[in-house]
């Protein structure tokens, strides 16, 4: 399977190229320094593969997409772009089979944001099963390892002069225009979007993403082990999404990192009888990223989906 990644110096990029370089069953078409910023030898690349993968800001995916003239090249977008475009699979395979076999057989598949897929994995099924319903007043909370922000701000959190603000965590998207949104509403089938609450925090990698519930305002009332075996039954045989079946850990603490460098995600559901929290805990760049990118293709070549990401 010959494979291009376009924008394959940027985060995202890099973990899915690491992740490729190790396999034989693919082989990497790569560009030099010169010619990655050249259009003429990225259109080339692009239509010379039979799969590429799109680690690019959004207009930039956009524009790549243009470029592809080549009716076999399947492409795999990491950005923002397409994932709420009528025609894209989205590659979130885990939420039911016609999300995978729309994967397996689209030649455009939009993986999913980091924050999306914390939330979408803990509300749709929720919406789906009719256990919270589509017009409930969602809030979300996150915190997320500052790899996330991209390659500048990586290197402002990573310089020995960085301002002392960034050594906090830093709440953002104030104004709820988060990029992320419009996918976490669409996919959900939410009559009205999230009130969301991202943080980026001093460390590297991983997040959680936590979902609020007051029983009152569900279908009807909800235990946390209702839910809890609820998702567990809708998750059941998936090889990357588990659902903890205790809860939160012993000592009442959940860390954020715990997950990184993997593909996997944990849902937690904890509370009382009048108020639940849902937590789903993954990596930013695994389940988040490059490792979602990479179980889409894995799913797209009709091989294990596991193969190169455990």
């Amino acid at each position: 399977m010959k494979i291009f990644i376009d924008g394959s110096a940027g985060t995202t990029g890099l973990r899915i190229k690491d992740r490729l370089m190790k396999r034989s069953d693919v082989e990497l078409i790569t560009l030099s320094e010169e010619q990655r910023k050249d259009t003429e030898s990225r259109k080339q690349a692009l239509n010379s593969a039979q799969v590429a993968f799109l680690c690019l800001p959004d207009a930039a995916a956009v524009e790549a997409v243009e470029l592809v003239e080549n009716p076999d090249t399947v492409i795999i977008d990491t950005s923002t772009a397409h994932r709420t475009s009528e025609g894209w699979a989205y590659g979130f395979p885990e939420l039911g089979a016609d999300f995978r076999e729309k994967i397996a057989k689209s030649p455009r598949t939009a993986v999913p944001g980091c924050y999306a897929s914390g939330f979408i994995s803990m509300a749709y099924p929720l919406v789906k099963l009719g256990i919270m319903p589509a017009d409930y007043p969602v809030s979300v909370h996150a915190v997320s390892g500052y790899s996330g922000a991209g390659k500048k701000a990586i290197a402002v959190y990573e310089s020995d002069d960085r301002p002392a603000g960034f050594d906090s965590p830093r709440q953002y998207a104030l104004t709820q225009q988060h990029k992320h949104l419009p996918e976490m509403q669409k996919i959900c089938g939410l009559e009205y979007a999230p009130a969301f609450n991202p943080l980026v925090c001093d460390y590297f990698s991983g997040m959680v993403v936590s979902l609020p519930l007051h029983t009152r305002l569900l279908a009807k009332k909800y235990t946390a082990d209702d839910v809890r075996k609820a998702l567990a039954e809708y998750y059941a045989g998936a090889n990357f999404v588990k659902v903890m079946p205790d809860g939160a850990p012993e000592d009442g603490f959940l860390s954020a990192n715990d997950l990184s460098g993997t593909n996997m995600m944990q849902l937690f559901v904890n509370g009382n009888d009048d108020r639940l929290i849902l937590c789903s805990r993954l990596d930013n760049l695994g389940k988040g990223a490059s490792g979602a990118a990479v179980q889409c293709l894995n799913i797209m070549m009709g091989i294990d989906e596991t193969t190169g990401l455990l």
